[in-house]
């Protein structure tokens, strides 16, 4: 692997995909697409429904994407999923045409994805090549119509998990959270707080709700769970702000 193309294809819209991001995808002598199991194979489809819009004829190859070691610590979990999908990734290029290869990120490659890290760990380190996309970020703030920021206001980005374990963050009047998939917006005291959550973003299955967290909390972890039950996953995200 001499070249390996990273693309941001936002959130499932192939219009979210630059025309920087259509030219590398018609360009790319191979692009790698991951199977998540059949709960998720409508994932690789939207994949293949991008490719199809850039008018990508590069040759596809799929890789299964491992399954995380639940009985390590999460550090320890984390890397050796990372070391296995690199090890995958190898496995996947055996014998396929020389050229550029692309692998099609959601989001932005360099917000809460772990691409990069992961490429980091192949044997020899190809040549990069980094091509942004809409974040889910964007994708949520635009869906709702609203400002990423309050005048002269702080934001921070986090996870649940740190949520979770931190509380609301010191000094800090705008809180985006990925990755979330416990609504740990349920563990603050709702008061004065204001919630802005999207689901499945950018794509026709797209929900959206908002409202002070008091009122807005029990919908959005009913329409989540109804969502995830019917589809057999999401990605969602959300932001909160102080009154």
């Amino acid at each position: 692997m001499r070249e390996l193309w990273l693309v941001g294809i936002g959130t499932g819209n192939p219009g979210h995909v630059t025309l920087e991001g259509q030219q590398a995808l018609r360009e790319a002598a191979v692009v790698l697409i991951p199977r998540k199991g059949t709960a998720k194979e409508d994932l690789a489809e939207l994949r293949h429904a991008i490719l199809r819009a850039a008018g990508a004829e590069a040759r596809v190859l799929h890789f299964d994407m491992p399954e995380r070691d639940p009985s390590l610590p999460y550090a320890a979990r984390v890397d050796a999923w990372h070391d296995e999908i690199a090890l995958r990734w190898q496995q996947a290029l055996e014998g396929a045409p020389e050229g550029p290869v692309a692998l099609l990120v959601w989001g932005d490659p360099g917000l809460y994805d772990s691409t990069l890290r992961i490429a980091a760990r192949l044997p020899e380190a190809p040549k990069l090549r980094v091509i942004p996309g809409i974040t889910a970020l964007q994708a949520l703030t635009s869906a709702h119509a609203i400002p990423f920021n309050q005048i002269n206001g702080a934001v921070q980005v986090t996870t649940g998990r740190r949520l979770r374990d931190e509380g609301w963050p010191e000094g800090v009047g705008t809180l985006f959270v990925m990755l979330d998939g416990e609504c740990s917006f349920q563990s603050l005291p709702p008061e004065g707080l204001h919630i802005w959550w999207g689901g499945f973003l950018g794509m026709p299955e797209q929900i959206l709700d908002q409202g002070p967290l008091a009122e807005a909390a029990p919908r959005i972890v009913a329409a989540r769970a109804e969502a995830r039950a019917r589809h057999g996953w999401i990605m969602d995200t959300y932001l909160l702000r102080r009154d």
